[in-house]
């Protein structure tokens, strides 16, 4: 199933033929490989030859041999075809050792290169200066709720709210839409109603089974990502370790977080450990994009401060799975998913300090800033009034929104609530 990538193909496209190294990185199974099969697609459909274009995925069995960077070398140029340009794609590249050689050689060749990566070792100062030449990266996360809807099945049987539920539920990795979409069947059915007779969308949505297959699937991209990206990679052997931190990550997204706080609680529950092990283990989760860590911002002061980080998961179905069900925490929840969609934006995000009082998000891109309060609901009044009130303590004209699951859209003092689907869909 090809889910359309429309932004990240744009980015692409936008780089096509230009002499630089082009980098996709991103989680595993964010969709990486089915990226450079649908720009394969748009390849062919300027005029591009199928034999101009190769696609070598290393990590599959028949490529082992490839992980030599000599034969690897030798294996592509045998393949060129001469005179025209040619696009050679390299999918997770960092298993082959030496492979900043081949990229340098084939760029003296006039070979147009991608390469993929589900670690940011690939982007590592290490395995960066392998590679002589200019580089631009692109970073790829799961489906935004945007790209998730455009291939939903049941859109426009159920609500957007329902949608959005299973969204948070499964999670956001493509293939998970992919296993949905098997599970559900759709059937019209001629109806009497009292307005006369009318065809009715009816479905049936395997709940049992869409449950036990994409909890195979996530099982699979945790041992993935934990046993063979982190304990190969990093060389961490207490797997143990690992999978608690992780979990403790899982339960305390959104939460104002320290390294020391998180030894002291790891040793409190019998696991004992030094910051600099905590450190190690929370780096590793961030060099396979299972985690991001946004960074402390003092609006007044402009600077950013360095204590008191907030960290976030990757997809809340991963989350969900790996706290056995949890389904609580929707505030939070919520957070993690606009802290996503700001970053798939192209936005640099901080969390902000006004005063004695939090921003949830300082967005910026370029010349431009925006900051965002989330919360589930503004129906309390001392939630609205607490949301409200740290950003009216900002004293500059940047736009300033909160975003809510409220339907009431308003405008207070030039601060806009907006519900957060509208707002995820760009509506």
């Amino acid at each position: 199933m090809l889910i359309d990538r429309p932004e990240y193909l744009k980015q692409l496209l936008a780089y096509k033929d230009m002499d630089l190294v082009k980098i996709v990185t991103g989680v595993r199974r964010a969709g990486k490989s089915t990226l450079l099969e649908l720009y394969k697609t748009e390849l062919l459909k300027m005029g591009t030859a199928e034999e101009q274009i190769q696609i070598i995925r290393l990590e599959e069995l028949e490529n082992e041999p490839l992980h030599d960077y000599h034969k690897l070398h030798d294996h592509i140029k045998s393949k060129l075809v001469s005179g025209k340009k040619n696009y050679i794609f390299l999918d997770e590249i960092q298993v082959v050792d030496g492979f900043g050689k081949v990229v340098d050689s084939l760029f003296l060749k006039g070979v147009d290169i991608y390469l993929t990566g589900s670690n940011s070792k690939l982007l590592s100062r290490d395995l960066a200066n392998q590679i002589e030449r200019q580089k631009i990266t692109i970073h790829i996360y799961p489906l935004s709720f945007k790209e998730y809807i455009s291939a939903y099945p049941l859109v426009g049987v159920e609500t957007k709210d329902a949608v959005f539920e299973r969204y948070l539920r499964y999670g956001s990795f493509p293939k998970v839409l992919e296993i949905i979409n098997n599970n559900t069947e759709i059937t019209e059915t001629e109806r009497h109603l009292a307005s006369g007779a009318r065809l009715l969308n009816e479905y049936i949505f395997h709940d049992s089974m869409v449950n036990m297959q994409v909890g195979a699937y996530l099982t699979d991209i945790y041992e993935k990502i934990l046993l063979r990206d982190i304990v190969s990679n990093k060389k961490l052997s207490d797997v143990g370790r690992l999978k608690t931190i992780l979990r403790f990550m899982a339960d305390n997204i959104a939460n104002i977080t320290s390294i020391n706080g998180i030894a002291k609680t790891m040793t409190r529950d019998g696991r004992e450990m030094d910051n600099r092990a905590v450190e190690k283990y929370i780096d590793a989760f961030l060099d396979s994009f299972v985690l991001y860590k946004a960074d402390r911002y003092d609006i007044k002061g402009k600077k950013l401060l360095k204590t008191m980080d907030k960290y976030y998961m990757i997809d809340m179905g991963l989350r969900y799975f790996l706290l056995g069900g949890k389904a609580e925490d929707n505030g939070r929840i919520l957070e993690n998913v606009v802290y996503l969609e700001l970053l798939r934006r192209g936005y640099t995000v901080n969390i902000g300090k006004v005063g004695d009082k939090e921003v949830d998000f300082v967005a910026r891109k370029d010349n431009v800033v925006e900051y965002y309060q989330v919360a589930q609901s503004l129906l309390d009044e001392k939630t609205a009034q607490r949301e409200f009130s740290a950003l009216e303590g900002i004293k500059d004209n940047y736009t300033k929104f909160v975003l809510t699951r409220d339907y009431n859209d308003s405008n207070q003092n030039g601060i806009k609530q907006i519900n957060v689907l509208k707002w995820l869909l760009g509506e």
